[in-house]
């Protein structure tokens, strides 16, 4: 019964406008076939880049997940929304993909719009944040603001590909991606078995190619 509970809490998804749609688009699924309830924001920037990266339109997307009534969109700019609240309990939030810009907001304390505000919360509430960065090279800025983040108490998941898994596709390792998410957010226990590490490539070092 008490796991019951837990799971009802709210989990958080901010999209931002930085490229790797899909990786939030595979959250947000991997959560409603859990039954979470799931609250995504997305920037104006974000849908922009959505179009662009999707073969299925925002507006799509929003119209398929509000299927389950565990779904609930928020407006950028509703300061207003429960999720503005610390007194509202979530099980935490994912910043999914995260651009600079929200990193930085969030590494200085800047709450002006929903996704940042409720990025906040969860830091000064000491739930769990994930930040998904997406940005390559990092410079120096990207890397102290990162850091900052971290040190409030953030994860911050790059969106790596594992290539210690027999993953060949753009979509599995987004799907990789989101059960990283949910394993950070404490949604899940463990990682999917298919996603796990056998050790097989340990095993092949040690006894052929010594790490050094």
């Amino acid at each position: 019964m008490t796991g019951n509970i837990f799971h009802k809490k709210t989990v958080i998804i901010a999209i931002t406008g930085a490229s790797g749609s899909i990786l939030a688009s595979k959250t947000i699924d991997a959560l409603l076939s859990k039954n979470i309830p799931t609250a995504v924001i997305a920037s104006n920037p974000s849908k922009i880049v959505w179009r662009q990266e999707m073969d299925e339109s925002f507006g799509e997307a929003i119209e398929r997940w509000s299927e389950s009534r565990n779904f609930t969109n928020y407006s950028i700019g509703d300061i207003q929304a429960s999720i503005a609240s610390g007194t509202y309990p979530t099980m935490g939030m994912a910043v999914v993909p995260s651009s600079m810009a929200t990193v930085s907001a969030i590494a200085n304390g800047i709450s002006d719009n929903l996704a940042r505000r409720a990025a906040d919360v969860c830091l000064k509430e000491r739930r769990p944040l994930v930040i998904v960065p997406r940005e390559s090279p990092l410079n120096n800025v990207h890397l102290t603001n990162l850091a900052k983040v971290s040190s409030y108490g953030a994860m911050v998941i790059p969106a790596d590909p594992p290539f210690y898994l027999p993953i060949k596709t753009l979509e599995e390792s987004a799907e990789f991606t989101a059960m990283r998410i949910l394993l950070a957010l404490g949604v899940i226990d463990e990682l999917p078995k298919a996603m796990q590490y056998a050790g097989k490539f340990n095993l092949f070092c040690i006894h052929h190619h010594p790490i050094i």
